[in-house]
Protein backbone atom coordinates (compact mmCIF):
# COMPACT_ATOMS: atom_id res chain seq x y z
CA UNK A 1 0.00 0.00 0.00
CA UNK A 2 1.51 3.62 -1.28
CA UNK A 3 1.62 6.43 1.28
CA UNK A 4 -0.92 8.08 -0.73
CA UNK A 5 -3.17 5.46 -0.67
CA UNK A 6 -2.54 5.30 3.03
CA UNK A 7 -3.13 8.92 3.04
CA UNK A 8 -6.58 9.10 1.38
CA UNK A 9 -7.70 5.93 3.41
CA UNK A 10 -6.75 7.97 6.99
CA UNK A 11 -8.67 11.17 5.75
CA UNK A 12 -11.75 9.21 4.79
CA UNK A 13 -12.43 6.61 7.27
CA UNK A 14 -13.85 8.46 9.91
CA UNK A 15 -16.79 10.03 7.52
CA UNK A 16 -16.82 6.70 5.91
CA UNK A 17 -17.85 4.95 9.21
CA UNK A 18 -19.95 7.60 10.82
CA UNK A 19 -23.57 6.87 9.17
CA UNK A 20 -24.97 11.27 10.33
CA UNK A 21 -22.48 12.16 7.78
CA UNK A 22 -22.83 9.88 4.97
CA UNK A 23 -26.97 10.65 5.42
CA UNK A 24 -25.98 13.97 5.42
CA UNK A 25 -23.57 13.78 2.20
CA UNK A 26 -26.12 11.26 0.42
CA UNK A 27 -29.10 14.01 0.85
CA UNK A 28 -26.87 16.92 0.21
CA UNK A 29 -26.33 15.08 -3.53
CA UNK A 30 -29.84 14.56 -4.01
CA UNK A 31 -30.78 17.90 -3.11
CA UNK A 32 -28.37 19.03 -5.20
CA UNK A 33 -29.68 17.02 -8.06
CA UNK A 34 -32.91 17.94 -7.44
CA UNK A 35 -31.98 21.87 -7.55
CA UNK A 36 -30.49 21.09 -10.95
CA UNK A 37 -33.43 19.40 -12.41
CA UNK A 38 -35.78 22.40 -11.17
CA UNK A 39 -33.21 24.93 -12.14
CA UNK A 40 -33.21 23.25 -15.89
CA UNK A 41 -36.78 23.81 -15.86
CA UNK A 42 -37.21 26.94 -14.49
CA UNK A 43 -34.33 28.45 -17.07
CA UNK A 44 -36.36 26.87 -19.88
CA UNK A 45 -39.88 28.32 -19.10
CA UNK A 46 -38.51 31.56 -18.20
CA UNK A 47 -36.75 31.85 -21.98
CA UNK A 48 -40.42 30.62 -23.18
CA UNK A 49 -41.85 33.11 -21.74
CA UNK A 50 -39.53 36.07 -21.90
CA UNK A 51 -41.06 39.34 -23.30
CA UNK A 52 -39.40 42.25 -24.68
CA UNK A 53 -35.38 43.68 -23.72
CA UNK A 54 -34.80 46.80 -21.54
CA UNK A 55 -32.25 49.81 -21.76
CA UNK A 56 -29.60 49.23 -19.33
CA UNK A 57 -26.89 52.10 -18.54
CA UNK A 58 -23.51 50.11 -18.07
CA UNK A 59 -24.39 47.70 -21.82
CA UNK A 60 -26.30 51.30 -23.70
CA UNK A 61 -22.22 52.09 -23.00
CA UNK A 62 -19.85 49.42 -23.55
CA UNK A 63 -19.63 47.24 -26.89
CA UNK A 64 -19.66 43.82 -27.08
CA UNK A 65 -17.40 41.24 -26.92
CA UNK A 66 -17.45 37.15 -28.01
CA UNK A 67 -16.58 35.52 -25.19
CA UNK A 68 -18.60 32.77 -25.12
CA UNK A 69 -15.45 30.25 -24.23
CA UNK A 70 -14.87 32.31 -21.45
CA UNK A 71 -18.38 32.25 -20.62
CA UNK A 72 -18.57 28.37 -21.03
CA UNK A 73 -15.32 26.68 -19.70
CA UNK A 74 -14.69 29.24 -17.37
CA UNK A 75 -17.52 27.53 -15.45
CA UNK A 76 -16.62 24.17 -15.95
CA UNK A 77 -13.12 24.59 -14.40
CA UNK A 78 -14.89 26.22 -11.40
CA UNK A 79 -16.69 23.06 -10.85
CA UNK A 80 -13.45 20.87 -11.78
CA UNK A 81 -12.24 23.04 -8.85
CA UNK A 82 -14.69 23.18 -6.65
CA UNK A 83 -14.84 19.56 -6.95
CA UNK A 84 -11.28 18.45 -5.89
CA UNK A 85 -11.91 20.62 -3.25
CA UNK A 86 -14.43 18.73 -1.88
CA UNK A 87 -12.81 15.29 -2.44
CA UNK A 88 -9.98 16.69 -0.85
CA UNK A 89 -11.57 17.37 2.36
CA UNK A 90 -14.52 15.10 2.55
CA UNK A 91 -15.69 17.35 5.87
CA UNK A 92 -16.68 20.49 3.49
CA UNK A 93 -19.17 18.37 0.99
CA UNK A 94 -22.67 18.06 2.85
CA UNK A 95 -22.29 22.22 3.78
CA UNK A 96 -20.80 23.25 0.78
CA UNK A 97 -23.44 20.72 -1.57
CA UNK A 98 -26.30 22.24 0.34
CA UNK A 99 -25.49 25.38 0.32
CA UNK A 100 -25.06 25.26 -4.07
CA UNK A 101 -28.22 23.07 -3.81
CA UNK A 102 -29.92 26.11 -1.95
CA UNK A 103 -28.65 28.71 -4.21
CA UNK A 104 -29.49 26.81 -7.31
CA UNK A 105 -33.03 26.73 -6.07
CA UNK A 106 -33.49 30.58 -4.72
CA UNK A 107 -32.37 31.38 -8.33
CA UNK A 108 -34.52 29.50 -10.00
CA UNK A 109 -37.37 30.49 -7.64
CA UNK A 110 -36.34 34.58 -8.83
CA UNK A 111 -35.63 33.36 -12.81
CA UNK A 112 -39.34 32.05 -12.57
CA UNK A 113 -40.67 35.23 -11.77
CA UNK A 114 -39.85 37.75 -13.78
CA UNK A 115 -39.39 37.28 -17.78
CA UNK A 116 -37.46 40.18 -19.70
CA UNK A 117 -35.95 38.88 -22.95
CA UNK A 118 -31.92 39.01 -23.28
CA UNK A 119 -30.15 42.48 -24.27
CA UNK A 120 -30.68 43.21 -27.98
CA UNK A 121 -26.95 42.57 -28.62
CA UNK A 122 -26.32 39.72 -26.24
CA UNK A 123 -23.54 37.35 -27.60
CA UNK A 124 -24.30 33.85 -29.16
CA UNK A 125 -22.67 30.73 -28.16
CA UNK A 126 -20.91 29.05 -30.71
CA UNK A 127 -21.90 25.77 -31.83
CA UNK A 128 -18.74 23.94 -31.34
CA UNK A 129 -19.94 24.09 -27.55
CA UNK A 130 -22.98 21.51 -28.24
CA UNK A 131 -24.04 20.15 -25.44
CA UNK A 132 -22.48 22.86 -23.22
CA UNK A 133 -24.44 25.32 -25.11
CA UNK A 134 -27.39 23.59 -23.50
CA UNK A 135 -26.74 24.25 -19.93
CA UNK A 136 -27.43 27.95 -21.00
CA UNK A 137 -30.88 29.16 -21.49
CA UNK A 138 -31.24 33.11 -22.89
CA UNK A 139 -33.98 34.13 -20.26
CA UNK A 140 -32.86 33.12 -17.08
CA UNK A 141 -31.19 36.27 -15.90
CA UNK A 142 -31.90 37.44 -12.51
CA UNK A 143 -29.41 37.24 -10.73
CA UNK A 144 -26.36 35.96 -12.50
CA UNK A 145 -25.39 32.90 -11.54
CA UNK A 146 -21.70 32.81 -12.84
CA UNK A 147 -21.54 35.81 -10.08
CA UNK A 148 -23.19 34.81 -7.53
CA UNK A 149 -21.97 31.33 -7.24
CA UNK A 150 -18.24 31.85 -6.73
CA UNK A 151 -19.04 34.55 -4.53
CA UNK A 152 -21.10 32.22 -2.35
CA UNK A 153 -17.96 29.57 -2.74
CA UNK A 154 -16.18 32.46 -1.15
CA UNK A 155 -18.19 33.01 2.11
CA UNK A 156 -18.12 29.34 2.20
CA UNK A 157 -14.31 29.23 2.54
CA UNK A 158 -13.79 32.64 3.81
CA UNK A 159 -11.14 30.71 6.62
CA UNK A 160 -9.46 29.91 3.76
CA UNK A 161 -7.11 32.87 2.31
CA UNK A 162 -6.19 31.75 -0.79
CA UNK A 163 -9.66 29.67 -2.01
CA UNK A 164 -11.30 33.31 -0.79
CA UNK A 165 -9.30 35.02 -2.97
CA UNK A 166 -9.68 32.73 -6.15
CA UNK A 167 -13.32 32.51 -5.80
CA UNK A 168 -13.82 36.53 -5.37
CA UNK A 169 -11.52 37.10 -8.24
CA UNK A 170 -13.74 34.41 -10.28
CA UNK A 171 -16.63 36.29 -8.95
CA UNK A 172 -15.36 39.07 -10.40
CA UNK A 173 -14.05 38.03 -13.69
CA UNK A 174 -17.41 36.45 -14.81
CA UNK A 175 -19.48 39.11 -13.60
CA UNK A 176 -16.95 41.19 -16.19
CA UNK A 177 -17.56 38.68 -19.05
CA UNK A 178 -21.62 38.47 -18.82
CA UNK A 179 -21.42 42.06 -19.05
CA UNK A 180 -19.20 42.59 -21.79
CA UNK A 181 -20.51 39.78 -23.79
CA UNK A 182 -24.44 41.59 -22.53
CA UNK A 183 -24.83 37.70 -21.50
CA UNK A 184 -26.88 40.09 -18.20
CA UNK A 185 -28.18 43.31 -16.95
CA UNK A 186 -26.18 44.81 -14.49
CA UNK A 187 -28.49 44.48 -12.19
CA UNK A 188 -28.22 40.82 -12.59
CA UNK A 189 -24.63 41.43 -11.54
CA UNK A 190 -24.56 43.58 -8.70
CA UNK A 191 -27.79 41.89 -7.18
CA UNK A 192 -26.06 38.81 -7.29
CA UNK A 193 -23.57 39.75 -4.63
CA UNK A 194 -26.23 40.88 -2.42
CA UNK A 195 -28.45 37.72 -3.09
CA UNK A 196 -25.95 35.45 -2.35
CA UNK A 197 -24.62 36.62 0.57
CA UNK A 198 -28.14 36.30 2.23
CA UNK A 199 -28.71 33.29 0.81
CA UNK A 200 -24.79 32.09 2.65
CA UNK A 201 -26.45 33.65 6.58
CA UNK A 202 -29.64 31.47 5.77
CA UNK A 203 -27.07 28.68 5.10
CA UNK A 204 -25.14 28.94 8.31
CA UNK A 205 -28.76 28.64 10.31
CA UNK A 206 -30.43 25.87 8.17
CA UNK A 207 -27.41 23.69 7.61
CA UNK A 208 -25.95 24.45 10.83
CA UNK A 209 -25.11 20.79 11.81
CA UNK A 210 -23.15 20.60 8.52
CA UNK A 211 -21.39 23.73 9.12
CA UNK A 212 -19.92 22.50 12.46
CA UNK A 213 -18.68 19.44 10.47
CA UNK A 214 -17.14 21.51 7.69
CA UNK A 215 -15.21 23.46 10.86
CA UNK A 216 -14.46 20.56 13.07
CA UNK A 217 -14.99 17.28 11.27
CA UNK A 218 -17.28 14.74 12.58
CA UNK A 219 -16.68 15.50 15.94
CA UNK A 220 -19.07 17.55 15.93
CA UNK A 221 -21.47 15.38 15.51
CA UNK A 222 -20.54 12.73 17.71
Amino acid sequence: MTYASIAIKSRYKPYVIHKGFLYSTLFSFFMLAAAILINFQAGTYATEKASNPVTDLILDNIPVFQLDGTFIYGAFILWVFFTFICLKNPRVIPFSLKSVAFFTLVRSLFISLTHIAPFPTQISIDVKYNLLEKLTFGGDLFFSGHTGLPFLLALIFWDNFRLRIIFISSSILFGAVVLLGHLHYSIDVLAAFFISYGIFRMCEIIFKKDREIFFKGVEARS
